[in-house]
């Protein structure tokens, strides 16, 4: 039976050593009162025992029942309930959520730390409260007080819960076609009537409500995505006191038969005259939802992180046990009938590109969420705008990079397993299944490639980019930083091939779509260096206090200078060899 254990000891060292968070906090006002070092290590605690004694057990059997739907309604895994009703006694689905309305206030830099645990822990489980926290920062960012001040408080609590209803039949990324409709009633609200798929958590008995954020157009509406509006429809409307009415006119068609994340309910929901209320503007409601989907596409890619973890812990001990063959050096364990395989090449290749790229990731997770908190917190507005701008960028780069790394380390794992790792009992197959849908869903990491190259470095010029790589080169050009040279090489690569690309685009319009996912992996591999040297850094300087921890991190880094980082070349070639070759081919030749 595999286990997950939050990593502690890492996160404490990213959040606290490499970005010195309580810093920060004291800085900004709207937190240094809240939050301190002993406050978020108490936080971080009580997560990883949540985490590991309550969510963690329930991974494999929720996977092996699964969600289940019969009459109209959908039942969660045995145990489930049970375990959400004492995970929201904790508070945590309000951990970041507005204090004015009863949520927690907690930073996104801490909050990324919980997500982790929670997705390595059980990625299904989690996505039931990840979508309702998501739908809460789109309500509190957009929606009138009226409306917050009757749904925020419920949700934060963990009583109600939340969906995105964004997908139809025929429209997934192409949300300028849907075809639900909003009619206006004469008390305000508007009548909703459509079908929305693949809606997470559309159904379920976890909670006594779940708020849907549904995109929708009035009948006025013009074509495209500039004629969507943003609606809020409970599935039980609420009275005036705040209590709970009638049903509205929201149904469970079914749910989907799906390769992983099977304890998760993944819904058809129809809306057949069901009443709702318009959140922010008409006609403004997919700039409305992007709060929520900008919000879900970072946690998705935290869903990467933490299966890479889950993975990583059960392989290394795996590696540990397993006795085959003798080390290519000779025996390290003569008094044994083999030497573990953890001895072999191979399979310390394996671990240690998974230990990098985890832990790379886990760093990168936590400089997005710096940056969220101080475009939300800080006073001085220059830096707000800068760190929205980061945001906006490393957004899709965070949820492409972390999951197709995720899927990478989850297989890795696998392959560490040998043929134990096809068996479902040892919680490897399971964790490929799960990670998988993250690269498809909120967004496919094609899109946000294209978001990436297309909109976030040529459309500005590469203005935001250079604000990234400003921070890289400040770094490295300080004294004695570790792989300053290396990490000088791998900006300027980044910064001529964005500009290459940018002088290619306006001769031919393809070379955006053929060079985009390459480019996205060159920004990560470049994002990661700069975090492996500044974690290098820091545990250079503090190797005396905790050699055993230090050591491992300067290793780690060196593998990932060495052996992984190198990767860049061959997807430079592979982009600079342009899309003519895409091309060459009819449709009916393939």
């Amino acid at each position: 039976m595999p286990e997950f254990n939050a990593p502690l000891r890492d996160m404490r060292f990213v959040l606290l050593e490499v970005f010195e968070a309580p810093a920060l906090w004291a800085r900004l006002p709207a937190l240094a009162e809240s939050m301190d070092a002993d406050t978020a290590d108490a936080i971080l605690e009580e997560a990883a025992k949540v985490t590991r004694q309550l969510i963690a057990p329930l991974n494999r059997s929720g996977d092996e029942e699964g969600a289940s739907w019969r009459d109209g309604k959908v039942s969660t895994p045995s145990g489930f309930q049970a375990a959400y009703h004492t995970y929201i006694e904790g508070g945590w689905v309000g951990l970041s959520g507005n204090p004015e309305f009863g949520g927690m206030g907690m930073p996104k830099m801490l909050a990324v730390q919980f997500e982790e645990m929670l997705y390595g822990a059980n990625s299904s489980f989690a996505l039931y409260s990840a979508l309702t926290s998501g739908a809460c920062l789109a309500i509190d960012a957009h929606a009138s007080h009226e409306l917050k001040a009757t749904y925020l408080p419920p949700m934060y609590e963990g009583r109600w819960a939340g969906s995105m209803c964004l997908t139809e039949a025929h429209s997934g990324t192409d949300l300028g076609i849907i075809r639900t409709r909003a009619e206006p009633r004469a008390d305000g609200s508007f009548s909703l009537s459509g079908s929305k798929i693949f809606i997470t958590g559309g159904d379920q008995d976890l909670t006594e409500n779940i708020v849907h954020l549904v995109l929708a157009k009035l009948p006025d509406a013009p074509a495209g995505p500039r004629g969507i509006s943003l609606f809020l429809v409970p599935k039980v409307l609420v009275k005036v006191d705040g209590t709970l009415g009638e049903a509205n006119a929201v149904s469970c068609g079914s749910i989907e038969h799906k390769m992983g994340i099977k304890a998760s309910a993944t819904c058809v929901i129809n809306f057949d005259g069901a009443q709702g209320w318009l959140i922010g503007e008409a006609n403004k409601g997919l700039a409305a939802m992007f709060t929520m989907m900008n919000y879900e596409r970072l946690s998705i890619g935290i869903q990467g992180i933490g299966c890479a973890e889950a993975s990583y812990q059960n392989a290394r001990t795996y590696a540990r046990e397993r006795l085959q063959s003798r080390a290519p050096t000779g025996a390290v364990a003569p008094d044994k009938m083999a030497d573990p395989i953890i001895a072999h090449p191979d399979v310390r290749r394996m671990l240690l590109s998974m230990k990098a790229m985890t832990e790379g990731g886990r760093a990168f997770a936590s400089y997005v969420g710096q940056q969220l908190d101080l475009s939300k917190f800080s006073a001085d507005p220059q830096e707000q705008q800068d760190a929205s701008a980061l945001v906006a960028l490393l957004t899709p780069v965070a949820k492409a990079f972390f999951t197709d790394t995720g899927l990478d380390s989850c297989v890795l794992g696998q392959q560490v397993f040998g043929g134990h790792g096809y068996i479902r009992e040892w919680g490897q197959e399971q964790l490929v299944r799960d990670v998988r849908i993250a690269q498809i869903y909120e967004g496919t990491n094609g899109i946000q490639a294209l978001d990436l190259l297309g909109r976030k470095v040529i459309a500005n010029g590469g203005v935001t980019l250079r604000l990234f790589t400003a921070a890289i080169r400040d770094f490295a050009s300080q004294p004695g930083k570790p792989y300053a040279c290396e990490l000088l090489q791998a900006v300027q690569q980044l910064e001529e091939l964005s500009d290459w690309l940018q002088a290619r685009a306006k001769i031919n319009p393809n070379e955006i779509g053929a060079a985009s996912v390459e480019y996205l992996q060159v920004f990560g591999y470049v994002a990661y260096a700069w975090l492996w040297a500044r974690m290098a850094d820091v545990a250079q300087r503090s190797l005396q206090t905790d050699p055993h921890f230090y050591s491992a991190k300067l290793a780690t880094a060196r593998f990932f200078f060495s052996r992984l980082l190198p990767r860049t070349s061959s997807l430079e070639q592979s982009i600079r060899a342009g899309s003519e070759s895409l091309f060459e081919l009819d449709a009916a030749s393939f």
